[in-house]
């Protein structure tokens, strides 16, 4: 799999300013990280997205969200969004800043 590279740029535009974060493949894409967690990350022309597992039913009410299956089982808390829901620069840094508040609270990864 490949992710979209324009897709890549606007994420890291975003997250210049935060500290700590490392770029990584996974998943076949590009993952950005927060002590070992998975924030954001780009699979093709979807945004993948963390977010707490326990707001599963609401999130997946929110427009252009679906939940993340590719590998063809549900992995629950992680999230594609379609490019029309990250259209604009306000709507994408939204959802990074939730999922890096998301991300903040989790204890690192060892």
């Amino acid at each position: 799999m490949s992710y979209n590279e324009n897709l890549a740029k606007r994420v890291r535009a975003e997250l210049e300013n935060h500290k700590a974060i490392a770029e990584i493949k996974m998943f076949g894409g590009l993952c950005f990280t927060l002590r070992g967690h998975m924030i954001v990350g780009v699979l093709k022309d979807d945004l993948m997205v963390r977010l707490p597992k326990e707001d599963d039913e609401e999130i997946l009410k929110e427009p252009c969200v679906r939940p993340m299956d590719f590998t063809g089982r549900r992995m629950r808390g992680l999230y594609f969004v379609r490019p029309m829901g990250i259209k604009t620069r306000s709507a994408l840094k939204k959802l990074i800043v939730r999922c890096s508040a998301y991300v903040a609270r989790l204890p690192p990864k060892v």
